[in-house]
């Protein structure tokens, strides 16, 4: 297959603050040939030559939290009960936008389930294992199942409902025997104010999974489902708006990422209290929502002085974020006080991290060229990452 070659860019790997000036990379087989600076490029032959002066260069964003079956919106829980038909399309158009927004990776944290062969099976690993097949571009899809949350936190028929530890667990295990690659806990629970386990039950669940190579995250907006979930050593911890010191703190010291999704807060603002979140929480005013938008900030705060690592998700499809959307994230967590660049590398190597993906968010030599370019420096200006030119 030829050579293309992006020649007399600009590059950033999301680790440092500066960008590198005079960039090429060549690309053989959708996979990179060469890269490094410009004036020691060597001769590409008859290359397909791509001038990218003045475009930036950036690995493929990784969006840590996504709901790829769902298509978000204000009432997007009413969509959960769609037709599996309408959300298989809905997936098809969610990974479409993302790849043209720069996104080259999906972590799915819960989808809906629909009949397969009889058994009930959730959407988003059915779609992760038909794109395996398909040789159509999108994001490489890793997925979780379906929510397990304690019953009469979620709408009846949306979540695998469980009513006890031991439900917990089985529930969790029955994930895994259907292929997830990792398992969503739901730590909100019935009562806003108490976590629905406790850290010993959440730590058993952990502990299975990790025997079978498989991480655990879990959705805790409050602070007492943050609280376990630290303490239980759950890999990740979902929006966490109201961490304090003391949790920052166990999440640092056990390696537990932080997934940020304060835009969804931002999004919320356009709509006040008419979404369908008022099922299973309180009706929320915009100075409510206001409020927890700020928490968040403080929680991302907390975060980065205790070291914890931070991810990046647009909870697009499980809130009213779409999934080409991942930029206003960016743009977010450096409102709440990361750099550029970290900002960057929640959405780049980080989400890589998390996913234990070598190649996510990542560019190198013999790797996959899942890149793409901008117009402008997002290591100064975020917002360039709105300003998609290419995807490669």
């Amino acid at each position: 297959m030829p050579t293309t070659v992006y020649r007399d860019a600009a590059y950033t790997d999301a680790r440092s603050a500066t960008l590198q000036i005079g960039y090429s990379i060549h690309v053989t087989d959708k996979r990179i040939a060469w890269m490094g600076p410009t004036d020691a490029e060597p001769d590409p032959g008859d290359a397909r030559i791509i001038d990218a002066g003045g475009a930036t260069i950036v690995p493929g964003m990784v969006d840590a939290h996504s709901h790829v079956t769902m298509p978000g919106g204000s009432h997007w829980i009413d969509r959960g009960f769609d037709d599996p038909a309408e959300l298989e399309r809905v997936a098809e158009e969610n990974a479409h936008l993302a790849l043209a927004s720069g996104v080259r990776w999906f972590r799915d944290v819960g989808s809906p389930q629909a009949d397969v062969e009889g058994a009930p099976r959730a959407l988003a690993l059915t779609m992760r294992d038909r794109w395996a097949d398909d040789p159509t571009p999108r994001p490489y899809l890793r997925a979780a199942g379906t929510w397990i949350s304690k019953a009469g936190t979620l709408p009846d028929g949306l979540a695998i409902d469980v009513g006890d530890a031991d439900g917990l667990r089985a529930a969790a295990m029955h994930q895994l025997d259907d292929g997830a690659d990792l398992l969503k806990l739901y730590l909100d629970g019935p009562d806003p104010d108490t976590a629905p386990w406790t850290a010993e039950e959440v730590a058993k669940v952990v502990a299975a999974a990790h025997a079978r190579s498989a991480k655990v995250t879990a959705h805790a907006t409050k602070l007492a489902g943050a609280a376990v979930c630290a303490t239980a050593g759950v890999d990740a911890i979902e929006h966490g708006f109201e961490l304090d010191t003391d949790v920052a703190a166990i999440m640092a010291a056990k390696g537990t990422f932080l997934v940020a999704t304060l835009a969804v807060t931002s999004s919320w603002q356009s709509f006040g209290s008419t979404t369908t979140i008022e099922r299973f929480t309180d009706p929320e005013s915009r100075e409510r929502i206001a409020a927890r938008r700020d928490s968040g900030m403080e929680s991302v705060r907390l975060a980065k002085a205790a070291g914890v690592p931070i991810a990046a998700g647009t909870d697009f499809g499980g809130g009213s974020l779409r999934a080409n959307q991942l930029a206003w994230e960016i743009e977010s967590l450096v409102e709440a006080g990361l750099e550029p660049w970290e900002a960057l590398a929640a959405a780049t190597w980080r989400g890589g991290d998390l996913l234990d993906e070598p190649d996510a968010g990542r560019l190198r030599i013999d790797g996959p060229a899942d890149f793409f370019l901008v117009h402008g420096d997002p290591l100064s200006d975020p917002s360039a990452l709105w300003r998609v030119w290419k995807v490669a």
